[in-house]
């Protein structure tokens, strides 16, 4: 009997990670499903999945985590899914460095810590695949996403060198590149507005209320909203494939604006990007 292939997946307390971590186990993968709050561990566990607190922004608790999964697993791990993030809204002018350095802490430093971590392990075993759950907004920097760019810009980049430094290894790197999925991304980003963003004083404040409007519109924000069963299906591709591809665009917004990135020249993706921003945030 084949021996069941184990996946340690970051950010599953709800959205994309709850889906895949959902998808793979019924696709008779031995998920580790972890979760920052304990609160979200635990109805994990009581859902039936293997699970672990881990905070990217916390090195002990990346640490830690992996640890008890390794444990579990007997040294041995076959699949790392980085999808732990989230959004911090706000005019780059209005983005202190703390907040900028909390952004990167869970989106970058956090996520790169771990998948080092996971290298050894992968190197050992003489396989392992690699995905990062990036954004087109690391392909493309939309205007009030400063900080969320930033680190998906950073993620594309240590991605893509990542993959050529394991070439000659059997270790694959993949990127994920959603749009717009159903999730808590919206309200999670605009409890960080209000924790982080000094809107009443910003010369941006009109455009806030506008964008204040957009992240607590009830229902989907955007056209071309997708439910998070779509990164689940390109996550499956990324893990069976005999030749992953290195990356997979999720969304018809990703398809256009991947497209758009190569066809127009850096004044022209500027000017539609800004259209694209006043419309959202009327």
């Amino acid at each position: 009997m084949p021996k069941q292939k184990s996946i340690l997946i970051t950010g599953c307390s709800s959205g994309i990670g709850a889906s895949v971590a959902s998808g793979l186990r019924t696709r008779g993968y031995r998920v580790f499903a972890t979760a920052r709050k304990p609160s979200d561990v635990v109805t994990l566990r009581d859902s039936g999945f293997e699970s672990e607190v881990l905070d990217l922004a916390d090195p002990a608790s990346v640490r830690s985590a992996l640890d008890a999964i390794l444990s579990a697993t007997r040294g041995t791990l076959d699949f790392l899914f980085n999808n732990g993030s989230y959004g911090q809204p706000g005019a780059v002018e209005d983005l202190r460095r703390d907040v900028l350095r909390a952004q990167f802490e869970t989106n970058f430093f956090g996520t790169v810590e771990l998948t080092n971590l996971v290298i050894p392990v992968m190197r050992k075993q003489g396989h392992g695949r690699i995905l990062f759950n990036s954004s087109v907004l690391g392909l493309v920097a939309m205007p009030y996403r400063g900080a969320y760019n930033a680190t998906k810009f950073a993620l594309e980049g240590i991605a893509d060198t990542l993959r050529q430094e394991l070439h000659n290894t059997n270790i694959t790197v993949s990127l994920i590149e959603p749009g717009p999925i159903k999730s808590r991304f919206r309200a999670n980003a605009y409890e960080m507005y209000k924790l982080n963003i000094d809107a009443r004083n910003s010369p941006h404040r009109t455009t806030y209320e506008g964008m204040e409007r957009r992240l607590t519109k009830p229902g989907p924000a955007q056209p071309f909203t997708l439910q998070p069963e779509a990164v689940l299906a390109k996550v499956i591709h990324a893990m069976e494939s005999r030749r992953p591809k290195p990356r997979y665009y999720v969304t018809v917004p990703t398809y256009f604006l991947g497209t758009l990135r190569r066809l127009l020249s850096t004044s022209a993706i500027d000017a539609t990007l800004r259209y694209f921003s006043r419309r959202e945030n009327r």
